[in-house]
């Protein structure tokens, strides 16, 4: 069983002074709104709300916390990051979460990877280039799921993985992989749990009893 199978909301942050003062390790989850993001948190936590998903694209802007861990013990937090990309979102809020992310992304030393979730029907947008070009100098890993695979034939999802994983490979060399998933079909579900699983026991922590 998947150690993210036990995973519990914890907390909502809005702003810096507000994040969880632990050392346990953070893995963050970004993408355009309607990427998926939500639903593939949640099948790969095997629950059905634990991220909530909106019917409003970029009405949540604010950071979730959920504990992953077993037995009581904490073995890190999957970080759910507001979708970006929705044109209707408020300039006042789209600047508010610029801020958050920015300094969360590169201040942040518990951030121990980043899975970017890209719908398999757009690819590699602008925006998702920029958040690759952003992170990669931070020489942590990214994961991308090619989501939403199930909307498309088996030869266009392996033509679209391999043009993704060719630009991940110039922009951001051993730094980034790249699969395909589908929360509908389960497709890939496996392979990005044991990794996602992998980077938090790589750099997981004894609890305190503040943590637990």
């Amino acid at each position: 069983m998947s150690i993210l199978h036990h995973s519990v909301f914890f907390t909502t942050v809005n702003h810096i002074k507000d994040l969880p003062r632990t050392n346990h390790p953070e893995i963050a989850f970004a993408g355009r709104s309607n990427a998926g993001k939500s639903s593939a948190i949640n099948v790969l936590c095997n629950q059905k709300r634990l991220a909530f998903s909106s019917n409003t694209p970029g009405r949540t802007q604010h950071i979730n916390y959920f504990t992953v861990g077993r037995r009581g013990e904490t073995f890190g937090y999957l970080v759910d990051l507001p979708g970006y990309g929705y044109a209707k979102t408020p300039l006042a809020v789209k600047a508010h979460w610029n801020e958050l992310l920015g300094i969360y992304v590169e201040q942040r030393e518990q951030l121990k990877g980043l899975v970017l979730m890209v719908d398999i029907r757009r690819g590699l947008t602008d925006l998702d280039l920029e958040m690759v070009n952003w992170f990669t100098p931070l020489a942590k890993p990214i994961h991308v799921l090619l989501t939403k695979s199930d909307k498309l034939t088996k030869s266009l999802c392996n033509q679209t993985l391999f043009a993704v994983r060719k630009t991940l490979t110039e922009i951001a060399g051993p730094w980034a992989t790249v699969q395909l998933f589908s929360s509908t079909n389960r497709v890939g579900l496996e392979e990005a749990g044991e990794r996602i699983g992998g980077w938090i026991l790589e750099h997981k922590i004894d609890s305190t009893p503040e943590d637990a």
